[in-house]
Parts: structure tokens; sequence; C-alpha cells
């Protein structure tokens, strides 16, 4: 369904883009202050997000079941202690019915410009629905796209010119056989960790292209049992004191990424000893032994990852890639690879990119313009200066490396409904951010980011090319939390 075609500062129309947590747990908590006048605008045939479209082989979450879940809808069925892709969906549509999401969503719908109408003090939004374009009217632009939405094809000489079959690990192609072809991985973060141990025991030969050696810790997975479901089913106090339990055992771990980073020394040593332990190959281990503080990259977590790496029908690649030819890969000591197929498990467009989609506010700004120059930033992730009534969720600097992203969802989507709160006191059309509030929360931001362990020397995908870290948030995710529980009216600038 399309908004209502009137409105008024008690009923704002409301355009969400994207469906998965961020855009589920958003019309949720809308339709718990009574505002209906919404629609989610999916350009995927389904709901899910990244859940939906990271399928492939053992596609799974790093953060334990309880906690990678909203608050107040527990899953005491969790079949693992880490669920797995299809599992996740599950809950993802679950939450979608139970909380009658299903019918403000309008799939196959991208969103692929907004600017914002000055006089009129609203959002034009250009929507595609399987090729019919129309521009729709909105008070409030709300973008749930997620950090981990845009998949990112390496930049390779000659990538077009392959004859095999190429696809990025967040386009797995289910169809294509793999069993017995020569196989290229291109990438080793955490989505090659969780599919190479899958197809190694089917291809003939894998070619496991690495740049630079990840840091792998076991991961401490196991089934739930029966007993433990009838008990979170029976005694549901039970499953909430585990969930807290795993977030303050998780929230600990922030005082060694953003406090002291020394203190990951201990870690750095049990990692080492259980790289040793699964790896006896010195040749290979030299290859798989990271040359940075752990933490610094995304930590990974797998327990098969090793043991498939020392098959005989692997070989870890750490030359350079030169160029990719008609039948493989030629790296740059000159030895050609020969590959059926190339799996890219390069990641995401997080820094040095535009914004999800085209987005114009006050004077003609243009947000990918400014990102462009400045790296993505906003005000704790949510709202950004020149862009009246334009919120994101899962925005620049509020990714973690130490606990749940639900968390931190759930603290950014309290945020935005205590903003529609004020609007609504104030009778107020719009409320903008003030410039000097993003500009000097983002320098103490800045500032705390050089204490972090993200600031110790490494590149990864948290950081632009300049070595800015957009991505992360630099504290507690109780400090979080406390900054978004209520929005400071003085910050913004309100139309009436």
């Amino acid at each position: 369904m399309t908004p209502a075609p009137s409105a008024s500062v008690a009923t704002p129309r409301i355009a969400i883009v994207g469906s998965g947590f961020s855009g589920i747990g958003m019309a949720i908590r809308l339709q718990q202050m009574g505002i209906t006048s919404f629609t989610i605008y999916e350009a995927a045939s389904g709901i899910g997000g990244t859940w939906r479209d990271n399928a492939y082989p053992g596609a799974a979450c790093d953060i334990p079941s309880h906690l990678y879940s909203f608050s107040f809808e527990a899953n005491p069925s969790w079949s693992r202690a880490f669920s797995a892709q299809a599992e996740i969906l599950d809950y993802l549509q679950h939450c979608a019915r139970k909380y009658d999401v299903e019918r403000y969503v309008r799939c196959n719908t991208k969103v692929s410009a907004a600017r914002f109408d000055e006089t009129r003090q609203l959002w034009l939004v250009d929507i595609d629905t399987n090729g019919a374009r129309e521009t729709i009217e909105a008070d409030v632009l709300i973008a749930a796209n997620g950090l981990l939405s845009r998949p990112a094809l390496p930049r390779i000489d000659g990538i077009d010119r392959f004859e095999g079959k190429l696809f990025h690990s967040a386009r797995w192609d289910h169809a294509y056989p793999l069993d017995g072809k020569r196989v290229a991985v291109i990438g080793t973060g955490a989505s090659a960790i969780q599919f190479v141990p899958c197809i190694q025991p089917r291809v003939a030969h894998l070619d496991l292209f690495q740049r630079t050696a990840p840091w792998v810790m076991p991961k401490p997975d196991k089934p739930v049992g029966p007993r433990a479901h009838w008990l979170f089913r029976t005694l549901p106090f039970t499953q909430r004191v585990v969930r807290s339990a795993l977030y303050w055992q998780h929230e600990s771990r922030a005082l060694a990424f953003v406090v002291n980073p020394k203190l990951m020394n201990a870690a750095m040593k049990f990692g080492r000893s259980y790289l040793e332990r699964r790896v006896k190959d010195p040749v290979l281990r030299a290859k798989l032994t990271p040359n940075y503080r752990i933490g610094c990259k995304r930590v990974l977590l797998s327990s098969e990852y090793y043991p498939a790496v020392c098959q005989p029908n692997v070989d870890v690649v750490t030359s350079g890639i030169r160029e990719i030819v008609a039948d493989g890969i030629v790296t740059e000591d000159g030895v050609h690879h020969h590959a059926d197929a190339i799996i890219c498990g390069t990641g995401f467009q997080v820094n040095d990119v535009r914004a999800p989609f085209e987005v114009t506010g006050l004077d003609g700004t243009d947000l990918s313009t400014l990102w462009l120059r400045d790296g993505p930033q906003a005000y704790l992730g949510v709202s950004i200066a020149n862009f009246p009534n334009f919120f994101m969720l899962a925005g620049p600097n509020t990714a973690l490396g130490h606990n749940s992203m639900i968390y931190m969802i759930e603290s950014q989507l309290q945020y935005i409904v205590d903003c529609l709160r004020v609007l609504r006191r104030r009778n107020a059309r719009t409320m903008t951010l003030r410039a000097d509030v993003q500009r000097d929360f983002n320098a103490r931001l800045q500032k705390d980011m050089r204490h972090s362990v993200w600031a110790t020397g490494c590149q990864s995908w948290y950081q632009t090319k300049s070595g800015k870290v957009t991505a992360l948030w630099p504290g507690f995710t109780f400090s979080f939390r406390k900054l978004t529980r209520r929005v400071r009216p003085r910050d913004y600038r309100f139309a009436p």
C-alpha cells in the first residue's frame, strides 16, 4: 500500500526503505505509537534484508541467537547457540506476521532517489516497481537499508573477461554445480570462512586468494536441546536471564576494543595457540598468521575453517592478483590459476561510497557528495544536518565489533519514535539537525576513536581510504542507548 494522500503532524506519511531487522523493527514501533500511515519499500521480492540475500552455504550469525533478536520478541525455539541464515530469516518472517507488518510492505519496489521539497516541506521519493516508475510523497523518510546491503565486487583488471561462472557470495548461484570444479575464492573475510568449509569437500580444487590473514577463533556453537526449549517456553524469564548474561559477557569485551587495546594481548596469544593446534604445516601456518592486533579487523569465528584449508585440494594463495583472464586468475608472480568458477567473498560497499540511494536535502545538498568528500557521517547514526525529517537506521558509526547490532538498532528505533513525538508535541512540520551539533558529535567520536583497537594501524572496511573509522561505535552500547533514549530538542531546528 502507499501512504495516505493527506497527512497531519499527528499522522505523518512515512516511507521506510528496507525490510530487514531495522525496517521491521521500525514498523512495529510505529504501530505501537498508533501510526499506521507508513509503507516499507523493499527492492527484493521478499523481506529479510541481509538474511534474505546472504544465503550462501554455511551462512550463520557470529552473535549468539538469544542476543541476536528483538528484546520484545524472544524465540524460545532457537535450534543452535549461533543461528544459521535460514532460521534467522524465519524469525524475521515470524515477526512480520505476528506484528502485522507484511501488509505495509511493498516488494519489488526500489527507491532510486529522494529530494526534499522546501516549498511544501515534504519528501518526493522516486520508486520503481517492476519497471513502472512513480513519485510518492512522504512527510518522513527513514532509510533502513543497513550497512551490509550492497555487495562489493573486487576491482581487478579483466573481471569482465572471465568466461566461467563468477558471482558474489551475497548473490550465490545455487543452480551452478560446484561439484568436481576448480574454484577460485577471492577474499578471506566473514563470508568466506563460512562457505569455504562447506564447498571444499565438493570441489576438485580450491584456490583461496588471501590478501590479509584474518584472526580466526573457535566458534562455541552447539545444538540447543529440547529441555532448554521447554524451559524457555514455560519460564520465559529464564531466557531473559540468558540474554542478559550474554549481553554483559560481550559488552565486557569493549574494554579491549575501545578502552585499552593492550588488553587484546591475551586474545592474541590464544588465537596463535589455536592456529598452531589446527594447522601443523609451518608454511601454511605462516600464511595464515595475522600481522596486526586482533580486533583491528573483524574477528572471525569458525571451528571448521582451519581444517578445511589444510586439505590437499586447497591452496592458500597470498600473491596479489594481477588480472583475471578468460579461464582463471593470474597473480603478480606470473602464475596462472585455472578456474571454472570464481566466488567473490569480498564484502560490501560501506566506506568511500555513495549513499544507498540518491538523497537531496536543503539547498540542493547531495548526501552522496558529502559522504564521498568527508566519509559517511551522521548524528547518532540517525540524523544528518540539512536533511529534514530524514532518519537512518544502522547508519554511520553504529556498527559493533563486540556485541549485538540488534541492541543498537533498538536504541535508534527509540530515538526516531521520540523524534516523531517531539514533532507532534511541537505541532511542527519538520525537524532539521543543526550542523554544529553533527560537527561537534563527530569530532568527539573521532577523538574517542583514537584510543580504540581500530586505530592501531590496519586497513579494513571499517575505515575510509584516508583511515577515518566511519563504521563503528567507539564506546559501550549502553552509553549509546543512554544518548538515544530521549531527543534533545535544542539539537534541532523546527519548522511550524
